[in-house]
């Protein structure tokens, strides 16, 4: 099934508000905040980069949690982390491991 472009740009920012709502710092709400106003102003081609930076943030966050021995939150990261993935995959604009 093909996605339209709307679509893949619209899904990348829900996901991105996903991942900024289980930030932890400041900095990385920032950080994931600005990737979701990436995914809903940059052309189409530049959402893979998105994609591929928002990944990193959700793994930076996955293991600052883990080295505060906060489960919870790596948990929710981790879930946030793998739909992104499965999505970027899915969309496009992320390779298959």
């Amino acid at each position: 099934m093909r996605m339209t472009r709307q679509y893949v740009a619209g899904e990348l920012s829900v996901l991105l508000g996903h991942l900024q709502a289980v930030t932890t710092t400041e900095a990385s709400g920032r950080d994931a905040w600005s990737l979701r106003h990436s995914a809903e102003t940059e052309p189409i081609p530049a959402l893979g980069s998105v994609a591929v930076r928002a990944l990193a943030l959700a793994e930076g966050l996955c293991w600052d949690s883990l080295s505060r021995g906060d489960t919870a939150a790596f948990s929710r990261q981790a879930a946030v982390g793998a739909e992104l993935h499965d999505f970027g995959v899915c969309a496009g604009l992320l390779e298959e491991d």
